[in-house]
């Protein structure tokens, strides 16, 4: 039996040709089955998309109480689901809660009151959002609950908090541990001559890391500029223009407002056998706010060259203990003598990208004394890939911000560190460019 639409649909399959009959049903099956994984692939898309959605907002929150006993309140526009987890050195309570819409004052978190010294919120990973309570001291949940709306008074998340001592707050910590939500994986110890080997690959591969994001605001301007939402911009703009150059392939830690751990981003540059990776930042400083503004390129040591270097990755390495991530212990120094080879190979490519880089800023941009320093920051400690840290500016300094926030700007120093990365490249462009002209020549 035959279906009149199909012949018309395919007015070469008739009853007495069976091969053509044949090919035609084998081509209306492969049709179908692209059909059905295309309707998979929206379906898994259209998930993600709706786990990420806010499942509710919260519209304002406050602390009451004193140091024996604290409540933290926050209203929220529909009831949630949450999950309490505790952290210590520092001390510090975790609120994970579905993907939020936090509608909260600007300076919402700043102060606290009795057991909380301050708190914080934001994205903190795929679907979901988290709320970190700094404590003054170790304390004790005593009550969580969520009342549902009455009337005209919202729902609200209700956190009740007493007094405690170390011993029972660790003991907290290990019934509370979470598993880990935001993809930091253990360092793993890299295989003898891991990186060695760059024979198979074409394109420079660089990795661009957009500071802090998500729960980790970063620094906060004068002017309440965000660190994390300036650096994404700008790294946004330097990602299009190595891209429009077609000579790299570039890849980002994060594409948008979410939180990212700092190991993780470094392990991401080893991941993707990155042949550069570039932390951009926009940082402050507790003193000289007046004084201290400009460009700074920072590649890794173990000692800071000096007393702000110090401050900034100190700053900076905080981004984990901020977003109520576990620190783990530092892993074990390995001393494979050709991992050893590597990590000395890739300081010295880091310290000839980041003079490089300054050279090219120079003619953009107003830099801070003694441009190219160094400290131990977390993120450029990818024994095999070359990197560096670039604050771009100081956010503590009210003319830095408004750079900071120029397009204009952004564009004149995007274009520097892009030409800085083509210096660096040549050499290595130049050689695989030279086989290619052969090979049109003969």
């Amino acid at each position: 039996m035959h279906c009149s639409k199909c012949q018309q649909m395919h007015p070469a399959v008739t009853v007495p040709d069976q091969g053509r009959a044949r090919r035609s049903l084998f081509a209306r099956a492969v049709l179908a089955a692209v059909a059905l994984f295309a309707g998979v692939v929206l379906v898994d898309v259209c998930q993600v998309q709706a786990a990420s959605q806010p499942v509710a907002a919260a519209t304002d929150a406050r602390i009451a109480g004193d140091e024996s006993r604290t409540r933290f309140i926050l209203d929220v526009d529909a009831p949630v689901t949450f999950s309490i987890s505790k952290l210590a050195d520092p001390y510090r309570l975790i609120i994970d809660l579905p993907a939020m819409d936090f509608r909260l004052p600007p300076r919402a978190g700043d102060e606290g009151r009795g057991l909380i010294k301050a708190w914080r919120y934001g994205s903190f990973a795929a679907g979901k959002s988290r709320i970190v309570l700094d404590l003054r001291e170790p304390a004790d949940l005593d009550k969580s609950f969520v009342l549902p709306a009455v009337e005209d008074q919202p729902a609200r998340l209700v956190l009740d908090l007493v007094k405690s001592d170390r011993e029972k707050f660790l003991a907290a910590v290990e019934a509370t541990r979470q598993p880990d939500q935001a993809g930091d994986a253990a360092p793993v110890a890299a295989p003898k001559g891991d990186r060695l080997d760059t024979a198979a690959k074409t394109r420079p591969v660089i990795l661009l890391d957009a500071g802090h994001g998500g729960i980790d605001t970063g620094a906060v301007g004068v002017h309440g500029t965000l660190e994390k939402a300036v650096v994404l911009d700008f790294t946004n703009e330097l990602k299009r223009k190595l891209e429009a150059s077609g000579r790299y392939t570039v890849h980002m830690t994060r594409e948008g407002d979410t939180f990212v751990p700092l190991r993780k981003r470094a392990a991401m540059g080893r991941e993707l056998k990155a042949d550069l990776l570039i932390s951009i930042h926009a940082d402050s400083v507790r003193s000289g706010t007046d004084i201290v503004r400009g460009a700074t390129v920072y590649t890794l040591s173990d000692k800071a060259s000096d007393d702000v270097a110090a401050q900034i990755a100190e700053s900076e390495n905080l981004s984990d203990v901020i977003a109520g991530v576990e620190l783990n212990q530092e892993p074990a120094e390995v001393t494979d003598i050709l991992i050893d080879l590597a990590r000395r190979e890739t300081k010295v490519f880091s310290i000839h990208f980041a003079r490089t880089l300054v050279e090219e800023l120079k003619s953009a941009v107003k830099l801070i004394n003694n441009p190219h320093r160094s400290a131990g920051f977390v993120v450029l400690k990818a024994h095999d890939v070359p990197s560096v840290l670039v604050e771009l500016g100081y956010l503590s300094n009210e003319h830095d911000e408004k750079l900071l926030i120029s397009e204009e700007w952004r564009t004149r120093t995007a274009t520097a560190v892009a030409e800085a990365i083509d210096t660096f490249f040549q050499p290595r462009l130049a050689m695989e460019k030279a086989p290619a002209v052969q090979a049109t020549a003969q």
